[in-house]
């Protein structure tokens, strides 16, 4: 599965991260816009997991037909974060206590590998990309941005598995990745943040140092940070117009 789009240049970004995307996005085509504005607010937890996706209000929102509805919710079932249920509609995927604990563990092997790959063949180039990411995600938290914050945690992930150059690994993890997102609770303590800048950093540092073992040990620990911390499932109901930035037109 393709990932989200791009559409923002490396300066804009540093400015005015999401004016910026939201301009772009502005002229896209629908199905393309109605992807990536589902995509970013589940990723942003502004539509919880549970959340029903329906077909007739998301047609109404984007004036789409429904069966084009249907190939949107299909390609973000593809990505691991809607599930489809038979005679029952699209929902934002909810993954079980079980399903979870295996997704972190798969995750554990996964990125055991990633690391192991990065720190024999990355650049000192790709090293910087990685340290203005975590620069972005500092930023972000402490603007108490906290949508921006998360779905930069997570893009976080996925650009150290794009420098193993393996595209089955990164398809495998962003699927992993984005479906995990959706377990981090909405309601973390400061200082024990799951996904946070201080732990990539650390990561980033040892692999950059060439230290592999030292890596692997970082993200391992890093990674049960995240696990620790379980979303609870929310009781009320939620606007979907209102979560995709439509109000009530």
């Amino acid at each position: 599965m393709a990932a989200r789009p791009k559409l923002v240049t490396a300066a804009a970004v540093r400015q005015e991260p999401r004016e910026f995307e939201r301009q772009q996005e502005a002229r896209l085509p629908p199905e393309e816009r109605m992807y990536i504005e589902i995509y970013d607010a589940i990723m942003e937890h502004r539509l919880p997991a549970g959340t029903k996706l329906t077909e007739q209000t998301l047609g109404e929102i984007y004036d789409l037909a429904r069966h084009n509805v249907r190939k949107v919710l299909g390609k973000l079932a593809a990505d691991g974060l809607v599930d489809l249920e038979p005679n029952r509609g699209a929902y934002i995927a909810s993954p079980s206590e079980q399903e979870a604990h295996d997704m972190f563990e798969l995750r554990q092997t996964l990125e055991q590998m990633v690391m192991q790959k990065v720190a024999r063949q990355a650049t000192a180039a790709d090293f910087d990309k990685l340290r203005g990411m975590i620069e972005r995600e500092r930023d972000a938290y402490m603007q108490g941005n906290r949508p921006l914050w998360i779905r930069l945690s997570a893009d976080f992930h996925i650009e150290l598995a794009k420098l193993t150059g393996n595209m089955l690994l990164v398809d495998m993890l962003r699927r992993l990745v984005s479906r995990t997102t959706l377990l981090i609770s909405n309601a973390e303590t400061t200082g024990q943040q799951p996904c946070s800048f201080d732990e990539h950093l650390l990561v980033v540092d040892a692999l950059q140092k060439k230290d592999e073992k030292g890596a692997q040990h970082e993200m391992a620990h890093h990674l049960e940070q995240c696990a620790c911390r379980m979303l609870k499932r929310p009781e009320k109901r939620f606007d979907l117009r209102a979560a995709l930035g439509k109000g009530d037109a």
